[in-house]
């Protein structure tokens, strides 16, 4: 790998790192210079704006969340197998001590939400795409015939959705020590609707 490429890598792991912390907003050119020993001129030379940087650690965060928990769920054989795969993965993906702050998603989701800009076009795009990929999942399951025939696909995925929201919320806001317990309670309900 190329010098260079080597070192915008490592820039995008540390301000990954730090806006999951801190949120696209506490992104500064200037202290994530200053934290990797860079110059500021450095950094720039790699990034031309706050907002480049900020669509580059998203798309960070969406290769990294696609390996972690979409390409190893669609690993899983068709249908509900699938479906809980999908879940675990995106507990784990909460749950990860590489996230000290979380998802980046849920964070730019409520950051950018009354925003206009690249980055929350980015996030909204990404969001809608994460909805279909569920949707997608379900109806495998119902191919399988695990799932009814009648079940509304995108409505299953809001659902989905709406469980690792809450999780999140319990785990992070709350500091509840039983989000999971409650997460996955719920999701079980979801499946017995879905069955």
């Amino acid at each position: 790998m190329a010098k260079g490429l080597e070192t915008k890598e490592r820039i995008l792991d540390r301000a990954f790192r730090i806006a999951g912390r801190d949120g696209l907003g506490g992104l500064s050119l200037a202290s994530l210079a200053t934290g990797l020993g860079m110059s500021k001129s450095g950094l720039f030379a790699h990034f031309r704006s706050k907002e480049q940087l900020q669509l580059e650690v998203l798309e960070t965060a969406t290769v990294r969340f696609q390996d972690s928990v979409i390409a190893p769920a669609l690993k899983a054989p068709r249908g509900l197998l699938r479906v809980k795969k999908l879940f675990d993965g995106w507990l784990r993906w909460m749950n990860d001590p590489a996230l000290p702050g979380g998802c980046l998603f849920i964070a730019a989701a409520a950051e950018l939400d009354d925003k206009e800009g690249k980055p929350r076009d980015f996030v909204v795009l990404g969001q809608r795409q994460l909805r279909e990929t569920i949707a997608r999942i379900a109806r495998t399951a119902i191919e399988e015939h695990q799932f009814r025939r009648d079940l509304d696909c995108e409505q299953f995925a809001f659902e989905l959705h709406a469980i690792i929201l809450g999780y999140n919320h319990d785990k992070r806001l709350l500091r509840d020590h039983r989000p999971e317990t409650h997460a996955r309670a719920a999701f079980a309900r979801l499946l017995a609707d879905a069955a």
